[in-house]
């Protein structure tokens, strides 16, 4: 189940409004001068080719939505379909997510947070790297407003059992909470990329959610 090369980007699409980099990012943190509004905004952590930001984006256009990818071509083509579509309410960025949380975003900002099919990292001298780390989850927290909502999701069940432990341990989040998951009715019916592969071999996704004590 290797990754297909990404479509080529289309040189006369104009990426400037939809795709950036981190360091280009406003500071001190201004959302509005990303999204020209102040509508609440929702974070997504590792985003691949951006499935989910493009399809959560359109579903929800009072929200905004800001994706991050540490892979530049992917966190590019992510910001060339928002471009494509030209969705006035999603922006891909190009970066470290935990160092933009850490630096950048303040206190009780976010609506939400999504994490969806991380790297795991299997070799325990590797488990540091994982973005569901003692660092990031309380980072999470506490940008979260009072009310807001994490939703993690893996297909590695230890991973999973890991981060539960973790999210236990090192915040006050309350859940997991119970999520419902609809049936996808067509191909494109998926949060992510990588779900809609995981579904179609009818291998296992774990889901979870947690909320920020109002």
């Amino acid at each position: 189940m290797g990754r297909r090369a990404l479509p080529k980007i289309k040189p006369d699409v104009d990426l400037s409004r939809h795709f950036l980099i981190d360091e280009n990012l406003p500071n001190p943190w201004d959302p509005s001068k990303i999204f020209d509004n102040d509508l609440p905004l929702e974070l997504e952590i590792g985003s691949g080719k951006g499935l989910f930001m493009r399809t959560a984006s359109e579903e929800n256009p009072k929200h905004n939505f800001l994706g991050i990818e540490i892979a530049y071509k992917y966190a590019q083509f992510a910001g060339y379909r928002l471009a494509q579509s030209e969705i006035p309410n999603a922006v891909m960025v190009h970066g470290d997510a935990l160092k933009v949380v850490r630096e950048l975003i303040p206190d009780d900002s976010l609506a939400a947070v999504h994490v969806y099919f991380p790297d795991p990292w299997w070799k325990a001298r590797h488990h540091r790297r994982r973005v569901m780390n003692e660092e990031s989850v309380k980072q999470i927290q506490r940008i979260l407003k009072p009310g807001g909502i994490l939703h993690f999701w893996t297909d590695v069940e230890a991973y999973f059992e890991m981060a539960l432990e973790l999210l236990k341990a090192e915040t006050t989040l309350e859940g997991p909470l119970d999520v419902a998951v609809k049936e996808a009715e067509h191909d494109l019916d998926y949060r992510t990329h990588f779900e809609r592969r995981m579904r179609k071999n009818d291998l296992d996704v774990f889901r979870s959610e947690f909320r920020n004590p109002v």
